[in-house]
């Protein structure tokens, strides 16, 4: 009870999310300083000789911590957080909740494990096995039925959009877990020929577009109004950038499959889908961007709302460059290259991840109803991420548009590899500047929950 305080003992739950992101961008990030080693010197003997250390069983474990672990996490905090503030009423069930997170951890420890292990249903972001798949939907299920008692109790009448986001994103990631698992059939987790590429990527795509992407862009509804103390510019354009994602996301995944025997109608949908992706994306920002005018100043006296304002940032980045590698003149290049490495970087970390750890700053203190434990530690580590990440981006493009443009002319992969290898250096040393920053985060949300000072926040 030393955490928070008593009056506040129903935020239980979303500290325990914050302080499980914290630990797990640390693990997330020490597993991708190890493959981008093992890119650099790949015939070094503990990455060949020790079967839980190969480069194909480490992969996944970094992608779904960072998806889930780290991310995930933090984006379940906020929403535990903000939609019992935004509904007047004391979450629902707070044991339900501190169930969630002890659910959550250890899925996602037995997933990391099972990994290691080689044990795998071998589909992108969808490698856990069924057991974990399992526990995946019922922290999902609980959390919505949780959330949904608390919203139906509610005092206040008008639903905030964030709240759409929270409830949306937790119905809509259900679904797309469940049948991007295939989850009715345990043994291997998937069907079987061309449909089993095409649901692959219908959930691939969507478990960063309609779990990550809603849960991003709630926290933001809340959070950017607050720090700039002044109302949203517009509700309605609020729901109309809800119901376009909606419409247009769950249409995109196939864009991924352009080079394969897809059928074409289905490539044109998901082309199109992707470029009308940015109605949604223009709503939202332009929406925030009507919020904050003539209040930037405000942003950088919070550094909850400096982390999501870069978080929005990179959104613009990501959702520019997203439609423009739709196309098929341009895939014809960027496809299976460093390019879409930088692309799903810039996309998890840099505009779900910046959000992610905006909102644990922003929301933290007032759970805990102490000051963050050190604001320079913050700041340093804002600063470690966006330079590490912004370099780490660049040098992969780079890199992958060496790569695409060598394969296009004729080139074999042997004869392009060589010309990589300082790039894959370059982005060694930009992926430690991140998990310096993953590490000190964990420090700073470690000492603020142990704190035990108190000072109220409004």
């Amino acid at each position: 009870m030393g955490i928070i305080k008593t009056s506040e003992v129903h935020y239980l739950p979303a500290a325990g999310f914050f302080l499980s992101s914290a630990f797990w961008f640390v693990i997330g990030t020490l597993a991708g300083l190890f493959l981008a080693s093992a890119m650099i010197a790949p015939d070094f003997p503990l990455y060949k000789n020790v079967s839980w250390l190969v480069f194909g069983r480490v992969r996944p474990m970094h992608t779904n911590i960072m998806i889930f672990g780290f991310v995930g996490s933090a984006l379940l905090g906020s929403i535990n957080y903000y939609v019992p503030r935004l509904a007047r009423r004391p979450l629902f069930n707070v044991g339900l909740g501190r169930a969630t997170v002890c659910i959550w951890n250890l899925l996602i420890a037995a997933g990391t494990v099972t990994l290691a292990l080689g044990f795998t249903q071998s589909r992108e972001y969808a490698e856990y096995i069924w057991p974990v798949d399992i526990a995946v939907l019922v922290v999902f299920g609980i959390t919505f039925y949780n959330l949904m008692r608390t919203v139906a109790d509610r005092e206040e009448k008008v639903l905030y959009v964030s709240v759409w986001y929270a409830l949306a994103a937790l119905v809509f990631v259900f679904f797309i877990y469940f049948f991007g698992n295939a989850v009715w059939n345990p043994s291997t987790g998937a069907i079987t020929g061309m449909p089993d590429g095409i649901l692959a990527w219908f959930y691939g795509h969507g478990i960063v577009g309609l779990f990550l992407t809603p849960l991003a862009i709630g926290v933001a509804y809340y959070v950017m109004p607050v720090v700039c103390r002044a109302p949203l510019f517009s509700h309605t354009l609020s729901l109309v950038g809800f119901w376009t994602i909606l419409m247009f996301y769950p249409h995109i995944g196939t864009h991924h499959l352009l080079q394969t025997p897809a059928p074409t109608w289905l490539k044109i949908v998901a082309i199109t889908g992707s470029i009308g992706m940015l109605i949604p994306v223009a709503t939202v920002l332009v929406n925030l961007w009507l919020t904050i005018q003539g209040r930037l100043s405000n942003i950088h006296e919070e550094i909850g709302g400096k982390f999501v304002f870069a978080g929005l940032v990179w959104y613009l980045l990501v959702c520019l460059q997203g439609p423009f590698q739709a196309l098929p003149v341009v895939q014809r290049v960027t496809h299976l290259t460093n390019w879409v490495i930088g692309h799903s970087h810039i996309a998890v970390l840099g505009f779900s991840g910046f959000i992610a750890i905006g909102g644990l700053y922003f929301f933290l203190p007032r759970i805990t109803g102490r000051d963050l434990y050190s604001r320079k530690l913050a700041d340093i580590q804002y600063w470690l991420l966006l330079v590490g990440l912004t370099g780490f981006f660049m040098v992969l493009t780079i890199a992958g548009l060496i790569q695409g443009s060598a394969w296009l002319a004729g080139s074999v992969v042997y004869k392009v590899l060589p010309e990589l290898h300082v790039y894959w250096v370059w982005r060694l040393g930009f992926g430690t500047l991140i998990a310096a920053g993953a590490a000190i985060g964990l420090y700073n949300v470690g000492r603020t929950l142990m704190g035990k000072t108190t000072k109220e926040k409004p």
